[in-house]
């Protein structure tokens, strides 16, 4: 390739990234809700922004600033602090909304990180996803059932702004809050998800089984009896009294192997299947009992 097409070629991806940060710096906000450290959020309704919980210091009349430099109040519709997820809805309606991407991240894609910490105007920083992992423990005593891990900087007042592609659709959305030393994005679909049961019910209801547990490996022979390789579950060694778990007959020494026909293998497994939507929902639970494979069925309640 020559100088010139090289030339072409890098013109065309940076205008390719300055029109993704057009496009969602569309929807975008500034939001005003602790002392000295301003922050960001994506409009996700006409009415609602999402942002990241810990920069919340205030409930009612939160100051947001829109990216045509109006000055509009918000109070909180919802937070769950141990995902770092805020919902909060607008006294008027903001001109755009932004959407997840159809496709999840994938790593070695380029992303571009942005903010609206000022209002001088959106702010980027362009990096690579580095990681897509799985659960990861969140320094407010939760569990995150994915997380984002990319080289961009995190600059101050990031949080709550969105992580975007190369096309402006928006990846996940930046935190600091969850980890220590570390600045995370919370993928679009769960940030969704998670921001639907903040809508309707105010919090995350997170489900309730009422067992203690820990791993244990689970020998070939039981193995087969499961048909399917798996090489641990969990060792059920406390049962509450009228718990779910009670209830529904599960024993102290019954190795749990399945939630909902998805595997169970430790228990981190098991705590982000109860984090979903499913209190009140019956669900099929698989168990080795005396080395046998049975299922029982459990309605699972509601962790205060």
């Amino acid at each position: 390739m020559s100088p010139t097409e090289n030339n072409h070629v890098l013109t065309a991806l940076s205008d390719a990234m300055a029109d993704a940060v057009e496009k969602a710096a569309q929807g975008t906000v500034l939001i005003n809700a602790r002392r000295r450290f301003p922050a960001s959020g994506i409009a996700y309704a006409p009415d609602l922004v999402l942002t990241a919980s810990h920069v919340l210091e205030r409930d009612e009349d939160i100051p947001v600033i829109t990216p045509n430099g109006d000055q509009i109040k918000a109070a909180l519709v919802g937070r769950d602090p141990g995902s770092d997820l805020a919902v909060i809805r607008t006294e008027s309606a903001l001109s755009a909304v932004i959407e997840p991407a159809t496709q999840d991240a994938r790593v070695g894609q380029l992303v571009l990180a942005l903010g609206r910490p000022t209002e001088d105007g959106i702010q980027a920083s362009l990096g690579v996803v580095s990681a897509v992992n799985g659960p990861v423990h969140t320094r407010r005593g939760g569990v995150l059932e994915g997380h984002i891990r990319t080289d961009a900087i995190p600059y101050p007042g990031f949080s709550g702004g969105p992580l975007v592609d190369a096309a402006g659709q928006v990846l996940g959305l930046n935190t600091s809050g969850l980890t220590r030393g570390a600045s995370l994005a919370i993928p679009g679909k769960l940030v969704w998800q998670i921001a639907e049961s903040l809508v309707k019910h105010g919090s995350v209801r997170r489900g309730y089984l009422g067992v203690r547990s820990q791993p244990v490996e689970i020998p070939l022979p039981q193995q087969d009896g499961l048909g399917r390789q798996q090489a641990t579950g969990l060792l059920l060694v406390g049962i509450e009294p009228n718990s779910p778990a009670a209830e529904s007959g599960l024993m102290v020494g019954d190795i749990l192997t399945g939630f909902a026909g998805t595997p169970v293998t430790e228990p981190d497994d098991l705590f982000t299947r109860l984090a979903r939507e499913v209190v009140g929902q019956p669900v099929m639970l698989e168990i080795l009992r005396a080395g046998q494979k049975q299922e029982v069925a459990v309605t699972i309640g509601e962790r205060n």
